[in-house]
């Protein structure tokens, strides 16, 4: 197989909980997260029943699912519309190379597009040089001039007893 792969693409529904979760946790092994990954079938049945993100998958002729992402709307509020917030891209290591991601990118754009969006933004690992070098080759703008924040369950608890102890 190379670039020339068939894709077809279906967005996720509940009944595929199972397998999405499946996918996480093969992303976050290749991401060195596993430590950090506590997501279960119900938690992720939840988030489709409430709508609160969307999956989209990558399928071969044979309707293996080779790779997928997970995105949710953001809002870009210096134009006053919605924008498209990538979660996760990821492809099965069976399937790197064969042109999946871009496929799947190109599948969001157009996601974008018809939903009029005026964004669609992700991050990266710095060491991540697959990726990396994809998002360049698709003439992506790296934002240079944003620091990248996060408080993390264990702060969100931290901060909420100091604010209980005040």
């Amino acid at each position: 197989m190379n670039n020339e792969t068939n894709v077809t693409f279906r967005l996720g529904t509940e009944e595929d909980s199972g397998l999405i979760v499946q996918l996480i946790y093969e992303m976050a092994d290749y991401e060195k997260l596993l430590d950090q990954t506590s997501i279960d079938e119900e938690k992720v049945r939840k988030s489709i029943i409430n709508k609160e993100f969307e999956t989209l998958f990558a399928c071969l002729d044979d309707g293996t699912v080779a790779g997928y992402a997970m995105f949710f709307p953001d809002y870009a509020s210096l134009v006053g519309k919605q924008g498209l917030y990538l979660e996760n891209l990821s492809v099965k290591p069976e399937y790197r190379g064969m042109g999946i991601g871009e496929k799947l990118m190109r599948e969001l754009v157009r996601i974008a597009n018809e939903r009029d969006y005026a964004k669609m933004e992700w991050h990266c690992l710095v060491w991540n040089d697959p990726a990396n070098g994809l998002y360049q080759k698709l003439g992506t703008e790296q934002k240079l001039d944003w620091i990248y924040y996060r408080l993390s369950q264990k702060d969100l608890d931290r901060l909420a007893e100091e604010d209980d102890n005040n």
